[in-house]
């Protein structure tokens, strides 16, 4: 297959090239290839883009989502890795379950999917998870996800014996104490609403802890879905020290403030909050000078029913596999703040550089994994075009730029539009 006439997006800058696919790979990247192919005039390729933080729910709820239908949904949205937290039922925690999702993934033959295993048994914070044995069944990193370590101690232990596996922690953090019930960013909004707000400090001080681990030790941490200022500040500092930490944040974080619950839509309602403008600004700013090193979607499907109560009572999460790549795009690319090269780092390079993972560049004898996108296409979110059984998006009626029109996994084309 040839993919011909586009606009690259390699690490280096955005050129008109060809690019040749034999056995899954990309066998040549030239000028002008003879031969047939997909005539991508008019459209932009990017490396395959990688969400390194997703929940598709099964084994256990599928009612919510299912391999299946969030994996339609990942290569809708232009993903051709994602990875799976274990927050299921039963949790991932061991290799039993870990294969069960390589192997379903494999027979639903779309995106890649890499399972993510629990650092406790159970999540339950008190016995470390069968680390070792969950990297050899396919494990990519180890999380809990959901919610925090408790112990310091326990964490430290994770991160030690995770690090002899070559595994990252992908680390939530919140003090479940200090968060104690609120379910908004506490502020002026949720004085306004009468809905019970969490601190900052919920989350940052659970940020300093792992750094100060990660700092102690000299082994990496990553940080996962950063929403506030403080938080921000704390990892550009730790990283100008040496420390060895990586973060992520959403679209959602970069996009919107709390100013949206004020609608009391309980599809705003997500863990961590969505918090102030001076956050979203120095989220945006993190991500321009590199604090920040991945987006990621946190996608969470949530069945009707789990929204479709009062706000307290509802599920946090946003189901966001099909609105991320537009949503980045337009927000930070054509917002200013962002080049396409830059967006295509920290949606796919680092991504994979973070967990290890084959891919995240376009060259010679890389997997030919490519996500292709008309940059000109506009278009409005409506959930009811949505894939994923989960349409739970706060950015209904939101116009976007950014259309995938192509997703190729491996030299196959997985997803046209």
């Amino acid at each position: 297959m040839i993919v011909k006439n586009a606009e690259v997006v390699f690490a280096d800058g955005v050129k008109k090239a060809d690019i040749r696919i034999e056995g899954g790979k990309i066998a040549e990247i030239a000028p002008s290839i003879q031969g047939e192919g997909i005539d991508c005039t008019g459209l932009t390729v990017f490396p395959g883009l990688i969400d390194m933080h997703v929940h598709l729910r099964e084994p256990g709820f599928e009612k919510k989502e299912d391999i299946l239908s969030g994996s339609r949904a990942a290569v809708k949205g232009g993903f051709t890795q994602v990875c799976c937290m274990p927050n299921t039922k039963p949790v991932t925690d061991n290799k039993v379950v870990v294969s069960y999702i390589k192997n379903r993934a494999k027979e639903v033959g779309l995106c890649k999917v890499h399972p993510v295993g629990a650092i406790t048994e159970g999540q339950e914070g008190n016995n470390l998870a069968a680390i070792g044995a969950m990297k050899a069944a396919g494990a990519v990193a180890i999380s809990e996800d959901g919610k925090s370590v408790p112990s310091a101690k326990m964490m430290s232990l994770a991160m030690q014996y995770a690090s002899d596996f070559g595994l990252k922690c992908l680390c939530h953090c919140e003090d479940g104490a200090l968060v104690d019930g609120g379910v908004v960013n506490e502020g002026y909004y949720s004085t306004l609403t009468g809905l019970k707000g969490s601190i900052r400090a919920a989350e940052d001080i659970i940020i300093a802890r792992e750094i100060c681990l990660a700092e102690s030790l000299s082994l990496p941490v990553h940080i996962c879905h950063v929403s506030t200022y403080s938080g921000v500040q704390l990892i550009r500092e730790a990283k100008a020290r040496g420390v060895q930490v990586t973060a992520e944040t959403c679209p959602h974080y970069f996009t919107l403030t709390d100013e949206v619950i004020a609608s009391f839509d309980t599809n705003t309602k997500v863990n961590p909050p969505i918090r102030e403008e001076k956050d979203r600004l120095a989220v945006i700013e993190g991500l321009k000078d590199g604090t920040l090193d991945c987006i990621v979607t946190d996608h969470a499907p949530h069945h009707f029913d789990d929204k479709n109560v009062e706000y307290a009572l509802a599920a946090f999460g946003i189901s966001g596999l099909e609105t991320s790549f537009a949503l980045s795009y337009t927000a930070l690319v054509k917002g200013g703040a962002l080049t396409l090269c830059e967006l295509a780092q920290k949606m796919s390079a680092n991504p994979a550089a973070i967990l290890s993972l084959e891919g995240g560049a376009i060259a010679v004898g890389a997997p030919a994994d490519l996500t292709i996108a008309d940059l000109n296409a506009a278009w409005t979110i409506d959930p009811k075009d949505f894939v994923s059984k989960g349409k739970n998006t706060p950015f209904t009626g939101r116009e976007v730029y950014g259309k995938i029109r192509y997703t190729v996994v491996d030299g196959d084309v997985k997803y046209s539009a």
